[in-house]
C-alpha cells in the first residue's frame, strides 16, 4: 500500500488508466473475433467489412498505447492473411 500522497495519486491514476485501456483492448479483441467468424462463415463482403473495422480498431488501440504497435501489426497481418485465403478459396471455386 502506498504511503505518500503522490504515490496514492499514482495508484488512482493507474487504476483509472487500466480501466480505460481495458475498454479499448476488449473492443479490439471482440472485433477481431467477429472478423474471424465472418471469414470462417465464408461471406466475403461481410468478412471484408468486419476485417476493415477490426483493423481500424487495432490501429486506434495502438495509437493510444493500449497495445503495442507491433502487436497490432501482427494481428492485422494474420487477419489479412485469413481474408486473402478466403478470397483465394472463393475465387478458385468459381
Amino acid at each position: 500500500m502506498a504511503n505518500h500522497k503522490s504515490a496514492l495519486k499514482r495508484q488512482r491514476q493507474n487504476e483509472k488508466r487500466r480501466l480505460h485501456n481495458r475498454m479499448f483492448r476488449n473492443r479490439a479483441r471482440t472485433l477481431v473475433k467477429k472478423a474471424r467468424v465472418e471469414i470462417a462463415e465464408g461471406d466475403l463482403e461481410a468478412a471484408r467489412e468486419a476485417t476493415r473495422i477490426a483493423v481500424r480498431d487495432l490501429d486506434m488501440a495502438a495509437t493510444r498505447g493500449t497495445i503495442h504497435k507491433n502487436n497490432a501489426a501482427r494481428r492485422k497481418s494474420r487477419l489479412m492473411q485469413q481474408l486473402a485465403a478466403l478470397e483465394a478459396r472463393l475465387k478458385g471455386a468459381s
